[in-house]
């Protein structure tokens, strides 16, 4: 490069640094004061303005989350449904229907003095697998 391009590039750079301030400066306003804020936000919680905690989804006031019942009305409600086995039980529902299936299939036709017995011979004949070392053992 010569002289003049090098001298002409140097001014341009900093001509523009000098008038690119402007352009990123944030406003000129003062900043609140913390009581200000207290305030705004209090009228704002008031107004119920205010993005709840958690999901951070904005509040819509249309929605009325308050109930038209009273609380003997629920409870009356959930009792009468538990009666009527109209109540989803806890957990996931699929997960509990597979499970009563598995426990109804896996019910043993033999007596405990059955299942004893079988596990002394299996002892006697050294079939059994000993703790720590079956298929499911953790690898060293």
């Amino acid at each position: 490069m010569s002289l003049k391009t090098t001298l002409t590039t140097t001014i341009a750079a900093i001509s523009l640094a000098a008038f690119s301030g402007g352009a990123f400066s944030q406003d000129t306003a003062a900043p609140s004061s913390r009581a200000a804020v207290k305030a705004e936000t209090r009228a704002a919680e008031k107004a119920g303005k205010l993005t709840p905690a958690g999901e951070g989804s904005p509040v819509d006031s249309s929605l009325s989350s308050r109930s038209t019942k009273t609380r003997a009305e629920r409870k009356a409600d959930t009792r009468l449904a538990r009666k009527k086995g109209e109540l989803t039980p806890a957990g996931e529902l699929a997960d509990a229907s597979e499970e009563k299936t598995e426990l109804s299939a896996r019910t043993s036709t033999k007596t405990r003095a059955q299942r004893k017995a079988e596990t002394r011979a299996d002892a006697k004949a050294g079939k059994l697998i000993s703790a720590g070392e079956g298929p499911t053992a953790p690898s060293k």
